[in-house]
Parts: C-alpha cells; sequence; structure tokens
C-alpha cells in the first residue's frame, strides 16, 4: 500500500488485509507492554490545517504504539497562516525525512494533490479533506461492526448481509461518503436517511438507498443505526427549520432506541452533539459503540501504518 486517500478505490481483498492486520494490533494491545518496534526509526507527520482532537491524537498514539518518531503539524501558529503554500510545506517535510504525512484538510483532494505531486516521496493518509472522504474512520467502523457482527472469529470475513442506516447531515459529511463506499465493497447494504435539504444533489450512481423518514428506517430493522454529527460549521444556509425540530424529526431519542431490534447497535464517529442528533439515552446505551470506536480506531491507524511503512519492505523480503 503507497497511500490511503479513499475508500471509493479501495478493493476488497485490500480493505480486509487491513482489518484483519487491525485484528492483530488490537490483540497486541491487550499485553502489558502495548508498544511494538515495527515502525522504529520512521517519521509520521500528522499535517493539520483543519481543528481535530480525536483523530490527531488516535494517529499520534497509532504511531507512538509502533515506535515511530510523530512530529505534530498545526497549520494554525505555523507559516502556512503566513501565507505558505502546500508546495512549500511539502519540500520542508521532506527535508525533515518525513516517512508518512498523516493529512487533514479543508479542501477536498488536497491529500491526493500531495501524494501525486512529487513534492514529497513520503506515503499519505487521509484524515479527512473536505466534504469528500475519511478513510479510517469508515475502516474503524467497519472494523466495529464486524467485531460486534462475529466477535472473536472475525478475520477475513466481510459484511455480506449487514444492514447500514446512516442518519443526518449526508451531505456535508466525508464519514457518509466513506462509509458507503467501503461498505459496498465489504457486501453491506446502505440506507441513506436526511432531511432532503441535507442529501446531495445527484446521488443516483451511489450505492444505497435514500430515505427521509427516520421511524420508517428503524421500522426496517437495520442491524446498526450511524448517526452523523450536524456540520453548521459547514452550513451557509439554513438547511432545517430549528435544531428542536430536527431533533424531533431526525434525531435519536430513547423512544426510536427502544424501537431498534435488541441487536441493533448504535454508532456515532464523533464529536456528538448530544440532545441534537442523539439523545444521552441513546449515546450512553449498552448498544452504543462509540467508546469502542475510539479504541478500535487506534488499531486500525496502527494497521494502516504498518502497512504502509513496513508491510511494503517486508513483503518484498519475504519474495528474496
Amino acid at each position: 500500500m503507497r497511500h490511503l486517500l479513499d475508500t471509493k478505490t479501495l478493493g476488497r481483498e485490500e480493505a480486509l488485509r487491513i482489518l484483519d492486520v487491525a485484528e492483530d494490533m488490537a490483540d497486541a494491545q491487550q499485553r502489558e507492554v502495548k508498544k511494538l518496534p515495527a515502525l522504529r526509526g520512521k517519521t509520521v507527520v500528522n499535517l493539520f490545517f483543519e481543528d481535530s482532537t480525536r483523530t490527531r491524537i488516535s494517529f499520534e498514539a497509532a504511531a507512538k504504539r509502533l515506535s515511530a518518531d510523530v512530529i505534530n503539524f498545526s497549520a494554525k501558529g505555523s507559516s502556512v497562516s503566513k501565507g505558505e503554500s502546500l508546495q512549500d510545506t511539502a519540500q520542508t517535510l521532506q527535508a525533515m525525512g518525513a516517512d508518512a504525512v498523516v493529512m487533514r484538510h479543508g479542501a477536498s483532494g488536497a491529500p491526493r494533490t500531495l501524494a501525486t505531486s512529487g513534492w514529497i516521496t513520503a506515503g499519505v493518509v487521509n484524515a479527512g479533506d473536505g466534504t469528500h472522504e475519511h478513510p479510517t474512520q469508515a475502516l474503524l467502523d467497519a472494523y466495529t461492526m464486524r467485531k460486534r457482527r462475529y466477535g472473536a472469529d472475525s478475520r477475513g470475513r466481510d459484511l455480506t448481509g449487514y444492514r447500514v442506516t446512516i442518519v443526518g447531515d449526508i451531505l456535508h459529511s466525508r464519514v457518509a461518503r466513506s462509509n458507503l463506499w467501503l461498505l459496498n465493497t465489504l457486501g453491506a447494504e446502505v440506507t441513506l436517511v436526511s432531511p432532503p435539504t441535507l442529501i446531495p444533489q445527484d446521488v443516483t450512481s451511489w450505492p444505497a438507498r435514500i430515505g427521509y423518514d427516520l421511524d420508517e428506517a428503524i421500522a426496517g430493522g437495520p442491524d446498526a443505526l450511524m448517526m452523523l454529527r450536524i456540520q453548521q460549521e459547514r452550513m451557509n444556509a439554513a438547511y432545517f427549520p430549528t435544531e428542536r425540530e430536527y431533533s424531533r424529526t431526525w434525531g435519536l431519542d430513547a423512544a426510536r432506541l427502544a424501537a431498534l431490534p435488541t441487536d441493533s447497535i448504535v454508532m456515532h464517529p464523533g464529536p456528538m452533539n448530544r440532545g441534537l442528533e442523539i439523545s444521552a439515552d441513546a449515546a450512553d446505551s449498552a448498544r452504543s459503540t462509540v467508546l469502542e470506536q475510539v479504541a478500535n480506531g487506534v488499531s486500525v491507524r496502527m494497521a494502516v501504518l504498518y502497512l504502509l511503512l513496513a508491510g511494503e519492505r517486508n513483503e518484498k523480503e519475504d519474495a528474496r
């Protein structure tokens, strides 16, 4: 694996390989000594042009547990805020000897530009670009679903027939897009539920059912119900009347939680707007996987960094 830029072009076998290696990483995290020497001597740069807490910390924890050196680069307070271009930033990282760059950027396509520009030889991981994709979030979500479905015996297995309903701000959500493509690749059936104003204009090519009624979707008995955050920072217009109206019509409250099948799980990529798209009852229930997703994110990102920086080298050594 040279880069991880999206899930739309990620093949089934490659996706399963990442999930299976993540299982190995999760097993290693159960040991008393959690640190592995796999990436000793490698340098991972977290290059974040947008604010982030959990994703940046998750990648930092993943890299450090693989014994890599980590450099955290925030655009705020850096030369970027003084007008430095992406090219100049990339060439600075190249001169520093970066082996992998984990990039979050407000512009869709920025990580691909970095990966294909020739400015840098490091592997690039997309940690969220605009409203485009967030591939490691989708991978950790799929990992969480697979563990809940199969338990310890999940290696090598996909999500064929698994029914996933994604609810909320589809229009602005890179998480929804990455999940849509990855879940389809793994055989799951995806339904998107949202106010009509928060569905992109042309979704005819998307492998998903589109709905506007959350109660109807819940009555259909999804295996996983994923609630998305309302991204008010990306909204420049009134997409729904009021927050109270949104919560009443498309929020997961205690009554809707009770209407879900007993084995359905409730997911949220975080951060949560409690009381808006999800109630405290739902967020803190036994069905909620929110904290599992955070923990699984470290294992999945360890797998991605390992395959990016050590997997290719090990394959070459095995071929000799």
